[in-house]
């Protein structure tokens, strides 16, 4: 214990500006990997970490050279463990990091509330005739290749040509429809799978298509099931169900910065679609 106090006393001696910053640093990155991996199944990994990291400093104090050096060596490949099992978690944050979290630079729309109207009158629509439905509103991530992979239409947006598209004899509606600002690019696209293990077994091909573009990219997806009609959101490799009319309004509205952007609304959706999946259940 005396040379515990005793290395705390030598440090606090030599303790400079550059400690300070460099503690304010390892916190930022600290918390920025907290965050990231919040409510992932990443976290429990870093938790199981972390405490064979505790268990190396206490055994390495107790001079327990066989222990210490085993703890030691699981902490030298816990890095290689990490990068092979969590490869699309961490090129999801790579990817965030890399285009950054803020956009200030609203879509070059002309008339952001007559296409929201549209997309929403078209998704509702096709939730009430209960016709499966898969449309991607392309960000700041390029979705070039989902492009090419469908039919190429550069039409513009208009609640009868989103439900055309989707109707259940059309040839494309079994594909995504893309769509980059107030323009439908393309339609009957291929989306990479998510292969999320977590995923619901009632939730089909749609919904996991839904979930693999939103964890490889920032897309927003909306997603109609054909079997129930019921209308999620996938975005950030979450996916949130039971939307009803207002929820999906207010995402559109927000997509398209028709309204000045709200914090709280992401809160409420959830909110929402959580309200009316505990509902359904009590009925």
């Amino acid at each position: 214990m005396e040379e515990i106090f005793n290395a705390l006393k030598s440090s606090l001696l030599y303790f400079t500006w550059k400690d300070i910053i460099d503690i304010l640093l390892l916190a930022v990155v600290i918390y920025w990997l907290l965050k990231l991996t919040s409510k992932t199944r990443a976290m429990q990994v870093l938790k199981g970490l972390g405490i064979i990291l505790v268990a190396a400093w206490v055994m390495d104090f107790l001079h327990l050279a066989g222990t210490a050096w085993i703890l030691n060596y699981v902490l030298q490949i816990g890095a290689l463990l990490i990068v092979i099992i969590f490869q699309p978690e961490l090129r999801r944050a790579l990817a965030k990091l890399g285009r950054g979290r803020i956009d200030l630079t609203p879509p070059n729309v002309v008339n952001a509330q007559e296409v929201v109207e549209n997309i929403l009158k078209a998704v509702l629509n096709l939730s009430k005739k209960r016709v499966g439905a898969l449309i991607v509103f392309e960000r700041k991530t390029g979705l070039k290749e989902v492009i090419e992979s469908g039919t190429r239409l550069s039409a513009v947006i208009s609640a009868e040509l989103l439900e055309n598209l989707f109707f259940t004899n059309s040839p494309l509606h079994d594909g995504a429809v893309i769509i980059r600002e107030d323009t439908m690019e393309a339609a009957g696209c291929f989306l990479p799978l998510s292969d999320n293990k977590q995923i619901g077994q009632e939730l089909g091909t749609r919904h996991r298509a839904a979930l693999g573009i939103s964890e490889v990219s920032d897309s927003v997806t909306l997603v109609i099931s054909e079997e129930t009609g019921v209308i999620s959101v996938a975005q950030d490799g979450t996916l949130i169900r039971y939307l009803d009319s207002k929820a999906i309004r207010d995402l559109l509205e927000e997509l398209y910065y028709v309204k000045q952007s709200n914090r709280y609304r992401a809160l409420r959706l959830k909110r929402k679609g959580r309200d009316e999946r505990e509902h359904e259940k009590s009925t």
